[in-house]
């Protein structure tokens, strides 16, 4: 038998590199070559105490082995915190994420140097992790779930390049973590006075009233983003500290705010109660606060009271329009009222069953009161979706949704979430124009609708005006900082659009880090991918297209996508075709 002459061993490996260096390098050399030397010290001074070895660094990369995985992603953690105190001192242009990957795999030892398989795939994971985050693989996982009390988030099997099948993959949510660096600069308090309508607290003793809380808190939103005056945080943002220690000054830093309102609602048979206070997020001082205990019929003036409180606190002057439509509530039943607090909160579960589950609160809301336009949105929202998702085959479900919407404007032409749903057929219906004046109105009546941005932006991007999507996205991203996969799947298809191929595949991968089955950005990729000649990374996404949706055809695709240009429809089609879709 042959003795070979390469040592072979288990062990952790940790990939690191700099997000953005070449930018950062193209803007001042000598600069970044100090702080990336600085950075790389601290770097390799935790490996060393957590027993690992650097075993190469090159560039702005640098490559290291721990025989304990445990050791190599507690080391990992520690960085990221340690880099992010680093950059608390530097301007925004001279900050410099690390984004880190860790595998345990085989590798081959020559000398100093490893070679083999888990390296390439440290290397591949390290590319999925934003800049400050860590991916780990699917193995490094298995060994440390239940051991560093860590939270983790699933991000599917990814497609990486070289490797032959998709890998699975997880983000480590880090204690405090902040936008991504890249949005950073979107975080800058509002010249205009700005808040964050934290969750309202379930005071009750029945669990189940917690929609009821909830709803509470999505009105005051909705009713304070009504108000020009104001800089209002979009719901999907504030309640990430839902059932959390809130810490006041993170809060403010992490979303960009000067203001935190927080409360509680108890509701106990007929009777409800509520306090509610505004805080200064920098000093903790109390700037208002008030408890009110009303009979539940009473509920609509209720809120009335508080956000008419809330906006004479902040000394805001509201226009004649809102001084009108703050007092216009949608209804005036309350059963109506209970049961549409309960279809929203069915709706936003988005499933088949959910969706089927809001519809019957809808229709129930209308039962009692055949004149609550906002019941008739969410009815017709209830038939997009279906239609979106295909849940059904009932070619009339985008019809429904028309008649629905037109339903609720004849009943409340000042409703934008009614406007904003009309909007979407006519996109979906090809009536670009159209789509483009109703998503208008959407932000003319709710000036702080972060989704109201971003379904404009859209629209304005089926339209082949991309250049104006892309600053729109970035608006909404501002008033929701925790924002969905759908914001990032709008600016990576602006910047493919203009056929910026790779900001569009990092936005597009960035977007799968929310979402991992997030078809519209499979299929995104598996489009750019193919335009770039990536062909390896195109096939693996249009494997997760047809995994996701073994249903969708190009046929589909042709029928439903409402591009304005068809040379721009017939060149995405067939990117998709080259990937394999049929």
């Amino acid at each position: 038998m042959v003795k070979e002459k390469y040592k072979r061993r288990l062990v952790a490996i940790v990939s690191a590199d700099v997000e953005g260096y070449s930018r950062l390098m193209s803007k001042n050399e000598e600069a970044t070559i100090r702080t990336l030397t600085d950075y790389r010290n601290i770097i390799t001074d935790q490996i060393n105490q957590y027993q690992g070895r650097v075993v190469d660094i090159s560039g702005d990369n640098l490559l290291a082995i721990f025989s304990s995985v445990v050791d190599a992603v507690n080391c990992a953690v520690v960085i990221q915190h340690k880099l992010v105190k680093k950059n608390a001192e530097l301007s925004d242009d001279h900050k410099m994420a690390f984004r880190i990957g860790i595998n345990l795999g085989d590798i081959i030892e020559e000398g100093e140097r490893i070679y083999g398989n888990g390296v390439n795939m440290a290397a591949r994971l390290e590319e999925l992790a934003e800049g400050g985050g860590i991916c780990i693989s699917g193995t490094v996982y298995d060994q440390v779930e239940n051991k560093l009390g860590l939270t983790y988030e699933y991000l599917g099997k990814r497609p990486v390049k070289n490797i032959f099948n998709p890998v699975r993959a997880y983000k480590i949510i880090i204690e405090s973590e902040t936008p991504p660096s890249w949005q950073a600069k979107l975080l800058k308090i509002p010249d205009r006075p700005s808040i964050a309508v934290l969750p309202f607290k379930n005071m009750s003793n029945d669990v189940d009233q917690e929609y009821f809380s909830d709803g509470i808190t999505e009105d005051l939103i909705t009713d304070l983003s009504k108000v020009s005056g104001l800089f209002v945080i979009a719901r999907n943002s504030v309640f990430k500290y839902k059932g959390k220690e809130l810490n006041l000054e993170q809060i403010g830093r992490e979303l960009g705010v000067r203001y935190s309102l927080e409360g509680s609602v108890r509701k106990a048979g007929k009777r409800v109660r509520i306090t509610a206070q505004i805080l200064d997020v920098s000093t903790g001082d109390q700037l208002w606060a008030d408890r009110y205990d009303r009979e539940l019929e009473d509920i609509f003036t209720l809120q009335d009271e508080v956000v008419k409180k809330i906006v004479d606190a902040l000394s805001v002057t509201l226009t004649k329009s809102e001084k009108d439509s703050l007092g216009n509530k949608y209804t005036q039943n309350v059963d109506a009222y209970d049961y549409l607090l309960r279809g929203w909160t069915y709706f936003s579960r988005y499933t088949k069953r959910s969706n089927e589950m809001a519809r019957l609160m809808f229709n129930n809301a209308i039962d009692l009161d055949t004149g609550f336009a906002y019941a008739y949105v969410g009815l017709g929202s209830t038939y997009y979706e279906e239609w979106s998702h295909q849940w059904s085959q009932d070619s009339q479900n985008l019809s429904h949704a028309f008649e629905l919407a037109q339903k609720a404007l004849a009943l409340d032409n000042n409703l934008a979430e009614a406007h904003g749903l009309l909007g979407h057929v006519y996109m979906w219906k090809k009536e670009h124009e159209k789509a483009i004046k109703e998503k208008k109105k959407v932000i003319a009546l709710d000036p702080n609708n972060a989704l109201g941005y971003v379904d404009l932006a859209q629209a304005l991007l089926w339209a082949d005006r991309a250049e104006e999507a892309i600053e729109l996205v970035e608006q909404g991203m501002r008033l929701n900082p925790y924002y969905p996969a759908k914001y990032l799947w709008v600016l990576g298809f602006a910047y493919g659009a203009l056929e910026r191929y790779d900001e569009a595949i990092t936005v597009q991968k960035k977007a799968l880090t929310l979402n991992p089955d997030y078809l519209a950005s499979h299929a995104a990729l598996t489009a750019f991918y193919s335009l770039v000649d990536e062909e390896y990374e195109a096939r693996a996404e249009a494997e997760e297209v047809r995994r996701i949706s073994p249903q969708l055809t190009l046929k589909v695709y042709r029928e439903r996508l409402p591009f304005k240009d068809k040379t721009k429809l017939e060149r995405f089609l067939n990117s998709l075709s080259k990937a394999g879709l049929k």
